[in-house]
């Protein structure tokens, strides 16, 4: 039986859940103890700094954090504003083949991570060995009656299984385990759901929620049903009109399809405003950087220490779905624009891949990618592999690629070694100390491309703006001041090539 008291920590430091679910796992058959849990960084080491700014958005996300302990009923209607939601304990499982087990673990940590996010409670975990998942249960079916009493013994409210069940398998598993079993894309669903932010977010992530509904809508029988017939008197519509109509299942698939095209035509609809601006960045020949890497690598405080953007931090998977744009300047004087995007996990939802591709655009129209990795994962390699992958999905792999290894901070000389190994080209930065921050800007200078026109031109004293334009947009290579005016040799765009004609030598 599984101890389900909550341990306490004898010093201030507080107990990771997630590493206590892994190892009181252990107490079950065919589970083994795992390592501390990596996929959330430990709040001790996770920190906020001056860059990072106000960080006004943090108030609003927490107005409905579910809290330990709580009520979901209302004692007075005005506190409906700060009604706050029950955590959610919950039960994880997995499946793995012989020879996987590390990458299971992993894979399994990381779904632990996912559902504290979501706001949940993980009380404990499964992991069973074995050729392939059940079809039917996913579990096999021994394994499947431990889980049953596994959950009535914690008092479990749900059962999160780590791959996308098949609709039969979730309903076989909830038949054998009666409490709620979902699987790990809806987690994923519901984290992009809380915080999605922009109309454009919400739209992108309802339309992903509802293409990975439709196919597993249930109908409960002849009492749902929509048939036209019966008596003239009884209120049918008589003979001729006896048909099998349209059932109540028929009836909200064809509701959601309506509402996915018409989602699809608002995302659409977003497209021209945002091509319209990266059109003129790219008529001004303003290079684009994106930051691009695994959900808390820690992209968005890589962000805010490069611009001062002060864009939301948190210590939380996908807290970034909306692409933040912030303008920087090279040391010459050129400026350039720094994106940071959504983040990236193992096996991201075909729906969300999809529904995000206009937030994905942003990596794949970029000059320079800034491939960001968290140094402190047990599994950087995994990250690295899987965000390539992505980025290949988007035809981005020709693109200029800067890895850094982030958080440089929370890993020993050992480690930085093996990091090494696996990128020999890296840079290590941390977001939080400053370490290597500048080392990273002058690589991203190093990679922007120069302007297409090399002009050579004595720019009168009275347009001055063209010679400001240049410094802003272009690569100045040397400039002299003349009595006729200024004497410039720079790499412009072509626009502005055009206005400096006149004066060329």
């Amino acid at each position: 039986m599984t101890d389900t008291t909550t341990p306490t920590s004898t010093d201030e430091t507080p107990v990771d859940p997630v590493a206590r679910v892994l190892e009181r796992a252990a107490a079950h058959s065919g589970v083994r103890v795992f390592g501390a849990a990596q996929a959330l960084q430990n709040e001790a080491a996770f920190s906020r700094t001056d860059t990072d700014g106000e960080q006004w958005d943090r108030e609003e996300r927490a107005a409905l954090r579910r809290v330990p302990g709580l009520s979901t009923e209302l004692e007075d209607v005005s506190e409906v504003e700060y009604r706050q939601l029950r955590l959610e304990n919950v039960v994880i499982v997995g499946v793995h083949p012989q020879g996987e087990q590390e990458d299971a673990e992993n894979s399994l940590r990381e779904l632990a991570a996912l559902a504290e996010t979501a706001g949940a409670v993980v009380l404990d975990a499964v992991l069973q060995r074995r050729p392939h998942p059940d079809p039917a249960t996913y579990l096999g079916r021994g394994k499947a009656q431990e889980l049953r009493d596994l959950v009535a013994a914690l008092g479990a409210d749900t059962v999160i299984a780590d791959t996308e069940l098949a609709p039969s398998q979730r309903r076989a598993l909830e038949d054998v385990v009666k409490v709620k079993v979902i699987d790990r894309t809806t987690v994923i669903l519901d984290i992009f759901s809380q915080h999605a932010k922009s109309r454009e977010g919400k739209a992108q992530v309802e339309l992903a929620q509802l293409e990975y509904l439709l196919p597993r809508l249930r109908g409960w029988g002849d009492s749902m049903s929509r048939q036209a017939g019966g008596q003239v008197g009884a209120g049918g519509a008589g003979m001729g009109s006896r048909g099998p109509g349209e059932t109540k299942i028929e009836l909200d698939r064809r509701r959601i399809r309506t509402k996915m095209a018409l989602l699809r035509r608002q995302i659409r609809d977003f497209a021209p405003a945002r091509d319209a601006k990266r059109a003129e960045r790219k008529r001004n020949t303003i290079p684009s950087v994106a930051i691009a890497g695994y959900t808390n690598a820690g992209k968005s405080s890589l962000l805010n220490r490069l611009t001062s953007a002060g864009v939301l931090v948190e210590n939380a998977l996908f807290a970034t779905l909306d692409a933040t744009v912030r303008r920087a300047e090279a040391a010459d004087g050129r400026v350039y624009t720094l994106t940071d995007t959504v983040g990236f996990v193992r096996n991201l939802p075909h729906q969300l891949v999809e529904a995000f591709r206009s937030t994905l655009e942003e990596v794949g129209d970029a000059d320079v990618i800034v491939h960001v990795v968290d140094a402190a994962h047990p599994d950087p390699a995994a990250q690295l592999q899987t965000v390539r992958d992505v980025i290949g999905d988007v035809g981005a792999r020709d693109i200029t690629e800067i890895v850094v290894f982030n958080k440089a901070d929370l890993v020993d000389d050992d480690t930085r070694m093996v990091l090494r190994g696996l990128e020999p080209r890296a840079l290590f930065a941390s977001s939080r100390t400053g370490e290597g921050i500048a080392e990273l800007r002058a690589a991203i200078e190093a990679a922007l491309p120069l302007p297409a026109v090399e002009v050579r031109a004595l720019v009168p004293y009275d347009r001055g703006d063209l010679v400001s334009a240049a410094h802003e947009s272009g690569h100045i290579v040397s400039q002299t001041h003349e009595a006729a005016g200024t004497a410039l040799h720079a790499h412009v765009s072509e626009r502005l090539a055009a206005e400096l004609a006149p004066f060329a030598v």
